[in-house]
């Protein structure tokens, strides 16, 4: 098989292809959030504000909001059981800071509820972090080795791209956890009164569609990735 080198073009074309969804979903996110950040919301409350609110509706106590630095930085924290807001949105008014202030708590809702993708996702992470990491190791051991035309290159071949693959496995889970969290603030937000009409839920929905595709576009890339090993080990599209 020969082992790999930083020439093989189907290597660079894959890096290609995941640099240009990661970073058009990122301009994306980006501009719907500068766009929209500029359009006050008709309630004017604040993003921290409103995810007190919907935080009070969903009947939950216990969780802190708090305010961090970072552009875009917003978080849920399970561990802690705190949500953590970006400047522009826990401060802001707009459509923008209110709809990803209460996605956010969206996903504190799910903490609570105990959200079986939630629950799955926070046990895939940590095997993920580290599966991958050694799966990449038994990765080079399998090129060395022959891949899939040598017996025990295909035995590292195959544990590598499995452990590897924990990373692709665990964005698939994350994908009905954010889209579940998007729909719960998308949903609550016009019911507490904190924005109204078309205009203003068209808004929310163009700012946290936005960032939805940023965890397709994840996904999308660690399974080209993970293609790409599988045919360079030889499992796919015959001998290499």
């Amino acid at each position: 098989m020969g082992f790999f080198t930083m020439w093989d073009p189907i290597y660079w074309i894959v890096i290609l292809a995941t640099m240009i969804l990661s970073g058009g979903a990122s301009l994306m996110v980006k501009g719907a959030f500068k766009k929209y950040s500029q359009v006050r919301a008709s309630s004017g409350v604040t993003g921290a504000q409103a995810a007190s609110r919907m935080l009070q509706a969903a009947g939950i106590s216990g969780v802190e909001i708090q305010r961090v630095s970072g552009f875009l930085s917003d978080h849920y924290d399970p561990r802690t059981r705190v949500v953590r807001l970006s400047p522009e949105v826990y401060d802001g008014r707009s459509l923008a800071s209110l709809g990803v202030a209460c996605h956010e708590v969206g996903h504190a809702v799910q903490h609570a509820k105990k959200y079986a993708p939630l629950v799955w996702r926070n046990a895939v992470v940590p095997v993920a972090g580290i599966g991958s990491n050694i799966g990449f190791v038994l990765i080079i051991i399998s090129l060395f080795l022959g891949g899939a035309q040598h017996v025990f290159g295909m035995a590292a071949g195959l544990l590598g791209i499995g452990l590897f693959g924990t990373i692709f496995v665990m964005q698939v889970v994350n994908l009905p956890v954010e889209f579940d969290a998007t729909f719960r603030a998308k949903r609550m937000l016009p019911e507490l009164g904190l924005i109204s009409g078309p205009k203003e839920a068209e808004g929310v929905s163009k700012v946290l569609n936005a960032a939805a595709l940023t965890y397709v576009a994840g996904a999308v890339s660690s399974l080209l990735m993970l293609l790409y090993w599988a045919h360079r080990l030889g499992f796919l599209g015959g001998r290499r």
